[in-house]
């Protein structure tokens, strides 16, 4: 028969404990940075599906008049221009509007106060047009992209 001792010690060592402490800080030193950005993106896509009935409009306008000058927000089947004056319950988005086929939404926000997470930053798509359709590119003065959010 084997004896065991009533005292014999059982857990975790201090430094045990402090490691998986460091082990934690560490990971969430790079999730937590990484969820921010994938929540803003989330709420961005918000401004980014709101072009989505102006770029028909544009699609639609080329297809009827072959050019893209003159499809602007308003005429030619392309919706109106908004902005938070006329529509107040937009969410996340400022303004869209439509000039001559360049479609440029806002989220809200503005670059020095943040709005529900967001900054103003600006969605801006140009179209080109070869062989009777219309394709969409983002502008690279949408400052979307600097942000890393479109």
């Amino acid at each position: 028969m084997k004896f065991t001792s009533p005292n014999t010690q059982q857990g975790f060592t201090l430094i045990e404990l402090m490691i998986v402490v460091a082990i934690i800080g560490v990971l969430a030193s790079i999730a937590v940075p990484s969820y921010q950005t994938y929540v803003k993106k989330a709420k961005f896509s918000e401004v980014v599906m709101a072009t989505s009935a102006a770029k028909t409009g544009v699609e639609l306008c080329f297809q009827n008049t072959t050019s893209i000058t003159g499809c602007t927000g308003g005429t030619n089947g392309i919706p109106s221009d908004i902005s938070t004056a006329t529509n107040a319950n937009n969410g996340y988005l400022t303004s869209i509007a439509t000039k001559d086929g360049i479609i440029t939404a806002t989220a809200i926000g503005s670059s020095s106060a943040a709005d529900k997470g967001l900054n103003g930053e600006t969605y801006i798509l140009k179209p080109t047009t070869t062989t009777g359709k219309v394709i969409w590119a983002t502008d690279t003065t949408s400052t979307c992209l600097t942000a890393g959010i479109c």
